[in-house]
């Protein structure tokens, strides 16, 4: 696994306290159909539940030379004991990006060094159980987000969460960018690289997550943003039928704008003349593409999208005929796919500061509302027609002068578009296919959200991550009665118990319908979603049926 000069930055971890009494005296060490692991165990402070970590473990081969731009294939086995103590590379990303969303959006404390790889194919495990036992615990897979261009499996930390909740934690990693997402949209580059690695981690836990513990019938997967958009993709995928039981899309479906593309041949070509590649064929550039190193690849995303940060992802999922065999409109129609129990999840202000300011870096004032509602082919976000954007502009803008209030309107009109209507439609189908199916709205400010974003601004993009991970029991508050969110009294824990009862078969959310928005371009959308019993506001209460 090389190393890429000037690719490593901190990322940060928690302060780990001495392993207390009664924690295991050797190292944990577990089979996998590939060859032996060794992990350590970890206590979260203030529990004396030890967790055994496995970091870096392998799911597939290094995606390298013949296999940029191909399925993943199994790892290789390996004879000796594996160390997996240490956290692995990020997949290759823009240098920046990584750094900046690992320090915005984690729950770790101290810096540790992480690096860039093409060969990142690596999971990380977090198991509260005695290895020793046959328990068979829950299975959280968290896919991270980053708008398939950045992330890692290592920015978030399972302990909180496996500890509390009593549940094994899975963290993947997948191809992002130019590796994870190239696609000419023929045989010789179909793309979704990154939605093949996703499906070969979920084959891995099914083969080997009951050694350390957990239930491989019992596998939740779970995601956030361009996450939550995996996690849509592969509630749709035929390829990953029976590979999961339960979904959570927090922030980001199928239908994201940005984060899915009909047609591929533009982005190809773009990606092949920034490289210096012919565009003559599609297997001229893939071609040509394979014998660039992963310097000039990185090079060629800085062309393309500028640094630190990308407008948009230019390199999107795609239908390939494989991991998605049709549109994804069309399979909902169709009411072909997994039909498994669904939650999804949106942020009362999606587009309150992170996305407009940082994921951007321009001045708000300074945009004017339509550009930013075209398609992304055109330099928007959103992806509406002209018509519409006519008609959302006057119902959201229209009835006010005031500027400060128009420019709130704007983001609640952005949030709205991006992320709202696309997830009621994609409930709207998973429901229609009688499959059990559930809304929330996270609408609170966390009391530890950067000092950098106005106070205004409540329930950002991302905001939710922080309490379903358990940021304050990592940054020096054990206790639940001091984790709570300002608004409300509602506490980290809430988000931890919520979403992972629902990986428990018998245990269900007590949801009620109760702070649903009538805003006036999603009413059509929303209006009937109340009617039909769907919640738009995270409830404190579950039961047990």
């Amino acid at each position: 696994m090389g190393k890429s000069p000037g690719l490593t930055f901190p990322l940060s971890c928690p302060h780990l306290p001495p392993c207390p009494a009664g924690h295991p005296s050797s190292p944990p060490v577990v089979d996998t159909v590939y060859g032996k692991v060794l992990g350590k165990y970890v206590s979260l402070e203030g529990s004396a539940q030890p967790v055994a970590i496995f970091l870096g473990v392998p799911f597939a081969k290094p995606p390298l030379g013949s296999l940029r731009f191909a399925p993943p294939q199994p790892a290789e086995p390996w004879s000796s004991v594996k160390n997996t103590t240490s956290y692995p590379p990020m997949c290759s990303q823009i240098t920046g990006a990584g750094p900046v969303l690992s320090q915005v959006f984690t729950n770790r404390l101290e810096g540790i060094p992480l690096e860039y790889s093409e060969d990142c194919l690596y999971l990380n495990i977090y198991s509260p159980v005695d290895l020793m036992t046959k328990s068979r615990l829950p299975v959280m897979v968290w896919i991270h987000g980053g708008g398939l261009l950045s992330g890692g499996a290592s920015t978030f930390d399972g302990l909180v969460l496996s500890t509390h909740e009593n549940v094994v934690v899975v963290t993947i990693q997948y191809r992002l960018g130019i590796w994870g997402f190239f696609s000419t949209g023929d045989k010789h580059s179909p793309g979704n690289w990154g939605h093949l690695d996703q499906v070969a981690a979920l084959r891995w836990v099914q083969d080997n997550i009951a050694n350390f513990g957990g239930n491989p019938g019992s596998v939740t997967i779970f995601g956030e943003s361009a996450g939550g958009e995996s996690v849509s993709v592969l509630v749709l995928s035929p390829l990953a039928k029976n590979l999961f039981h339960r979904a959570i899309s927090e922030s980001g479906v199928v239908l994201t704008p940005c984060l899915f593309r009909k047609d591929t041949r533009p982005g190809a070509e773009q990606v092949a003349v920034a490289t210096g590649c012919e565009t003559t064929s599609s297997a001229t550039m893939v071609q040509c593409l394979r014998q660039k190193t992963e310097e000039e690849l990185l090079e060629t995303t800085l062309k393309m999208v500028g640094a630190p940060f990308p407008r948009y992802p230019v390199l999107t999922t795609v239908v390939d005929g494989v991991v998605l065999p049709k549109a994804p409109e069309e399979i909902l129609a169709e009411k072909n796919f997994n039909t498994v129990p669904y939650i999804l999840g949106i942020n009362k202000q999606e587009f309150g500061w992170y996305i407009p300011t940082v994921r951007t870096r321009k001045p708000l004032d300074r945009w004017p509302p339509d550009p930013l509602l075209c398609p992304p082919t055109s330099g928007g976000w959103a992806n509406i027609s002209e018509e519409l954007t006519t008609e959302a502009t006057e119902e959201y803008l229209g009835r006010t002068d005031d500027p400060v209030k128009k420019k709130e309107l704007f983001l609640d009109l952005m949030g709205d578009v991006m992320f709202c209507v696309p997830s009621v439609i994609v409930a709207r189908g998973h429901r229609g296919a009688g499959a059990p199916t559930y809304m929330y709205e996270f609408q609170y400010r966390p009391s530890f959200a950067s000092d950098t974003r106005p106070k205004t601004v409540i329930a950002d993009h991302g905001d939710d991550v922080y309490s379903v991970f358990g940021i304050p029991f990592l940054k020096g508050n054990s206790s639940v009665l001091a984790v709570s969110l300002q608004s409300g009294g509602l506490g980290s824990s809430l988000a931890l118990v919520a979403l992972s009862k629902f990986c428990y078969p018998r245990l269900h959310f007590g949801l009620t319908v109760t702070g649903l928005r009538h805003r006036p371009f999603l009413a059509s959308l929303l209006l009937p979603c109340k009617e039909e019993g769907y919640s738009c506001a995270l409830s404190q209460s579950h039961s047990e049926s």
